[in-house]
């Protein structure tokens, strides 16, 4: 079957080459949308004439001479929780709905928008990006392209099914404790959740779990991406130097043979799906093999990062909220959002010790593990992707599991800001996607993105759902 879009990389190349317009690029995402968006839900906003008029800008560009960018032309969605400049920021809530247009772009945005990326539109996102799922009160719910009974994940779940589903060849995204990597797993994509710093985000830094990104159908296209989006910017002053090297090139030369590397099914607090154990656990042993990689099976044991990241994050969403917000806005929010408001509206300060304890010795454990390791390899999440609407099971393979235990792998790099990158491993019994998480040292984002290249070359993967 042939793919609904080249590679962001060959696409772009050739909007600079003039073998192709961005306009026909942009019309062509439009009408994508228009056949498939009635039942993915995969935006939640367009802008068509906006989209076309920037298109036309990079088509002239390139008519007098100029490259537009390693991004020309390439029509992007925006992730409802990030700035877009001319659209509005609903962060997936009925207390932002409605709201006119912002004035400027993230700085991850404008970015983008430089490198010649066209945004055609928002998409969906479960409110202030808290859930695995994507349905809010709002906007209904976001569905997988490979099985409209699914999720396509969250946060980034409108991202998700907006590339799986063949309507963009790139989305932006989010991670604050998978939102980019879950997401992944569930739709069969590449989402790389980079270094913290790596790609400047200022905003209230409370967790300081939050990171920016992208969600693509290759692992080159997530390496342009990660081009384009790197570097320090002074608003930001967690953000990092710059990485000194292409990303894009990089994933196809760094030498990789003698890294040591980890399996682990369940870094020794997870319950996982035996299915989705074997077919991640296959895509690593060929991962290990194509890579070189001197691979081992030692128990990892962390303290568990799900009640960490669950007990550290309420701040997040008081932070979500506009002075003077609470409570009356609470028949308005999702029952998640305001039950966590209503449990630590009284909640001392003292109550941010314990997790903020328990995240130190986290961080010392993954320490010590990278000091033994240069890789650890996990399934994504613990199960395909669950129903539409939610929530996710509360029983995994026989045993009763708190809801968060769906995604039980990707707070890890949060919590201590590790990159980490969900490739495809293989599809379960039901053809469902299941990923691999390839999460390395600090600031090894280079590793990582070779690491699923290579896989990539060994294993390669629809790059959208069937269908399509």
């Amino acid at each position: 079957m042939s793919e609904p879009w080249p590679p962001v990389t060959v696409l772009a190349d050739e909007v600079r080459a003039g073998t192709r317009s961005a306009l026909d690029a942009v019309d062509t995402a439009l009408a994508a949308v228009d056949r498939a968006d009635g039942e993915l839900g995969a935006f939640v906003v367009l802008d068509p004439d906006g989209a076309r008029e920037a298109a036309a800008a990079v088509d002239a560009a390139v008519a007098r001479g100029e490259d537009p960018g390693p991004l020309a032309g390439i029509p992007i969605g925006v992730k409802d929780l990030e700035d877009c400049a001319g659209l509005p920021t609903s962060h997936g809530s009925l207390l932002y709905q409605g709201r006119a247009p912002v004035a400027a772009d993230s700085i991850h945005v404008a970015r983008l928008r430089a490198a010649g990326a066209i945004p055609i539109g928002k998409t969906a996102a479960p409110e202030f990006g808290t859930l695995s799922w994507t349905r809010t009160k709002a906007w209904g719910t976001a569905r997988n392209p490979w099985a409209l009974d699914r999720t396509p994940g969250g946060s980034s779940g409108g991202s998700a099914a907006a590339v799986a589903g063949g309507m963009v060849p790139l989305a932006t995204a989010s991670d604050g404790g998978g939102s980019i990597r879950s997401p992944a797993g569930f739709s069969g994509l590449v989402g790389h959740k980079a270094s913290y710093g790596r790609i400047p985000d200022p905003g209230p830094l409370d967790s300081m779990t939050a990171v920016v990104g992208s969600l693509a159908t290759t692992v080159a296209d997530a390496a342009r991406h990660l081009d384009v989006a790197a570097g320090p910017d002074p608003r930001d002053r967690t953000s990092l130097p710059a990485p000194g090297l292409s990303y894009e090139a990089v994933v196809e030369v760094l030498a990789t043979a003698g890294l040591r590397a980890r399996w682990s099914p369940d870094l020794g607090y997870a319950v996982v799906d035996p299915e989705v154990a074997a077919v991640a656990g296959a895509a690593a042993a060929v991962l290990a093999g194509a890579a070189g990689l001197d691979l081992d099976e030692s128990p990892v044991r962390l303290t568990d990062p799900v009640t960490t990241w669950l007990e550290g994050g309420s701040l997040d969403m008081w932070l979500a909220l506009e002075d003077g917000m609470w409570p009356g806005v609470a028949d308005d929010l999702t029952p998640f959002s305001r039950w966590v408001l209503e449990q630590t509206e009284a909640a001392p300060v003292s109550s941010l010790v314990v997790p903020a304890r328990r995240r130190a010795v986290l961080e010392r454990e993954v320490g010590e593990l990278f000091a033994e390791v240069d890789v650890l390899l996990t399934p994504t999440t613990a199960i395909p992707a669950f129903v539409a609407e939610g929530p996710p099971p509360a029983e995994i393979a026989g045993q009763r599991v708190h809801p968060a235990m769906a995604t039980p792998f990707t707070m890890v790099a949060n919590l201590c800001w590790n990159p980490s990158t969900s490739v495809p491993a293989g599809l379960s019994a039901d053809g469902l996607p299941i990923g691999l998480m390839i999460t390395c040292g600090l600031h090894r984002d280079d590793l990582c993105l070779r690491l699923a290249r290579l896989l990539e070359e060994a294993q390669p993967w629809p790059r959208t759902a069937p269908g399509v």
